[in-house]
Order: C-alpha cells, then structure tokens, then sequence
C-alpha cells in the first residue's frame, strides 16, 4: 500500500444522502488503506445505510468550541501536542483574522489529532468547510490534504471564489468528480488546472446486479430518488406526469427521498390532481432503493440548475439504476452527459434541462414499443462497469498519493511564516 495512514474530514458524518462517501471509504479500506474519520457536525439524520456497519475506520468528532474560553483550552492543548505550533499559528493570524472563529478552532483540534493519532495526510469532501478545516491543519502540522469537489462547492453563488482559490493552491491535488468539473474548474482557475485529477464517484458493481429489462406493462411505472430540493428538478416531473395523463398515457411515478420542498410538491401534486399518479415516499434505505429500482420501468432523474447556482454533480443512484438494467431518462446538466449518452451506444435518453416538452416526449418514447430498452441498458452497464467501479475509482486515488514508507518520520514542519 501507499504506506499512509488517512485522515478524512467530512463535515457530518454519517449523512444518508452521502452515500457516495461511505462507498469511497469502503473500496479504499478493502485495498488495505488506512483509514480514520474525522467529522466537523454530528449527524442528525434519524436513519442511516445499512453499509455503515462495514466500515472499519474509527469515528472521531473534532472538538468545536462555543465559549471563548474553551477555544483557549484548544489553543493551549495544540501548543503542547503540535510541535512548532506557535510559530506557525502567528505566521497564519493575518489570513485566520477573517476566518469564522469556529472553523479556526476545529482546524486547531484537528491539527492535535493529526499528530496524537500518526496521520500522513488528509482529505476533504466537498471544497467549502471540511476543506478549509484540512486546511488549516495541514498549514499547522506540515501534513499535505487534498479535496474533492462535487457541485454546491464550486457552482453555487454563495462560493466566494478567493477562498476557493486559495484552497486549490494549498491542496497536494483537487478531484473532480466528472470532466465537466475539471473544466469548470480549470477555466475558472487556469493556475491551478495540474493540481485537477479526475476520479469519477464509484458504486459498488457487485450490489447492483444486472438483469436485462422486460417490456413495460400497461402502466408506465416510474422512479425517481433524491433530496427534495430545486435541483433535483422533482417539480418537472410531477408536471410532466400529469401532461403525460392528460394525453391519455398511463403511468405512477414514485418519488423517494426527503428535504426542505417536500409540502411544495405534495401542494403541487393536489394542484394538478396527480395525487392518484404521483407519490412521495419519504427517505428510504439503499435496499429500499434498490427494491425500487427493480420495479420501476424507467428511472428520471430530472436535474435543473438551480436560481442560485447549484446543480448536481452526478446522482449516485443514476448509476446504480444503470448498473441494474434499469432504462433511465436524465437532463443534460453538468456530468450527467458523460453516462447518460443520447449517440450510440445509447446509455439512455437525455433531454435538455431547460424543455419540459422533452421530459414528456421522453416518457413516451421508453413507453414505446421502438424503444431498444435492452440495448440501452446493456450498453449502460458497460459504461458503468468500465468508469464508474469504486475499486478502480479507490485504486486511482490511493496512485495519488506518493508512496510512504511507514517507518519514515512525519512531513517536516511547516516553515515558520511560510505561506502562499
């Protein structure tokens, strides 16, 4: 192995929607890497994946001061456990000034069990908090960190982009989820754009079994799943259900998954009376999932960008409905054209973000008799297989890092006043 000893930072953990997350963690622990987890929030999500159980690594959660005083107790306890400390914190102050106090304070405590528990490096999801909080303790300690990007991260309006830069200067190397990422990101900051490697979100092929499609029955049967929250686009598809009703086709479209637009949809569903076609199911485990998916005819995953920005990145559970055989019908938004592919081979329908009519046609046309649904789905699970595996996704980012040799001796320090 790479001889490391990682360290993850997540600002909550578990998070039931972050599946993608525990996916990584398990493909990187089975090719022998070791892991510990470090979250920033506890979790308040009152159900959890069943896949948590399998992971090995060790959950700590990173001391996040209220009071003043206890912010001191952190200050002191790095001063003694990280060697340099002072020197290296004064050197950080001018930049730390305009830093919110508690993200400073956790960046402090990480840097403590960095160097109390061995950490060679560490790595951030998602480029805003976790990022900044590795950030800061790899400042501190002399140990390197890197990042994922994934979507509200770098698209969304609030993302300040001299923070953002800042943090692709100071990492050992940016990921990027999909090859639009990349782009974005190197277009945005060109100076940047060596440190970008892209290594795609994997899922775990051998839960996904394949099985080719059997025609659609007189109902269309319709799934879809994800937070309910505007760029999930759930909105397009209650309204393009009811349009496909009032043409005459038959359908249900079930929609799983829970967030902040819940009663706005179950509002509109009333408004359009879909109520008999349409329904919300609410959060559901990964097996509820995958029973899901194995009764549904076609999956939608109609994806908008949102009015403040944010898209996302790539649904994890679009791939594994394709993994599975299941037909599926998505947007054209950032990654999701480099799985979801209109052009032979045809991995699926794609449609524009933007035209609701083609979301309705789109139904029709996986109705239909001329539709190749197992050509389609066979050649989704190829795509799948070959970029999307996470023992391969592990493998690319466990090549990242340069190899370690476990009895060698910790990062030198950090310089005293050094900083880019």
């Amino acid at each position: 192995m790479s001889g490391h000893r990682i360290g993850y930072v997540l600002k909550v953990y578990p998070r039931f929607s972050e599946t993608f997350v525990v996916t990584e963690i398990l493909a990187r622990e089975a090719q022998g890497e070791e892991l510990t987890i470090f979250a920033l929030r506890h979790s308040t999500d009152p159900r959890f994946h069943p896949e948590l159980a399998r992971v090995r690594a060790p959950l700590h959660h990173v001391d996040r001061p209220e009071r003043a005083s206890a912010g001191w107790a952190v200050l002191a306890r790095a001063a003694e456990a990280v060697p340099g400390f002072g020197p290296r914190f004064a050197a950080l102050l001018p930049e730390l000034a305009g830093t919110e106090a508690s993200e400073v304070h956790q960046g402090v405590a990480l840097a403590v069990q960095v160097v109390e528990q061995g950490i060679t490096h560490l790595h951030a999801h998602f480029a805003t908090l976790a990022a900044h909080v590795a950030e800061i303790a790899s400042r501190l300690t002399g140990v390197p960190f890197s990042v994922t990007t994934h979507a509200k991260d770098i698209f969304h309006d609030s993302v300040d982009p001299v923070r953002l830069r800042r943090t692709l200067e100071r990492a050992e190397h940016v990921v990027a989820i999909s090859e639009y990422n990349r782009r974005h990101l190197a277009a945005a900051f060109p100076g940047q754009a060596h440190r970008l490697r892209l290594v795609r979100n994997g899922i775990e092929l051998a839960r996904f079994p394949y099985r080719d499609p059997a025609p659609p029955g007189r109902v269309l049967r319709v799934a879809a799943v994800g937070r309910l929250v505007e760029k999930k686009g759930f909105d397009r598809l209650v309204r393009a259900a009811a349009r496909y009703r009032a043409a005459g086709g038959r359908l249900s479209v079930t929609i799983a998954g829970g967030g902040e637009l819940e009663q706005q949809l179950r509002a509109l569903v009333a408004e359009l009376g879909a109520e008999d076609v349409v329904e919300l199911l609410g959060p559901r485990t990964q097996a509820e999932i995958g029973g899901l998916l194995r009764a549904a005819d076609v999956f939608v995953a109609p994806c908008v960008v949102g009015a403040d920005g944010n898209a996302d990145g790539l649904p994890t559970v679009l791939l594994e409905a394709m993994a599975m055989g299941v037909p599926v019908i998505a947007t054209d938004v950032t990654g999701i054209p480099e799985v979801v592919r209109g052009t032979a081979p045809r991995t699926g329908v794609l449609v524009p973000s933007a035209d609701d009519d083609a979301l309705l046609g789109a139904l029709a046309t996986v109705a239909g008799p001329g539709f190749d649904r197992i050509g389609t789905a066979r050649a989704a699970r190829a795509l799948v297989d070959r970029d999307y595996d996470s023992t391969a996704q592990a493998a690319a980012l466990r090549a990242l890092l340069p190899f370690r040799n476990p009895s060698a001796p910790g990062p030198a320090p950090v310089p005293e006043g050094a900083g880019r």
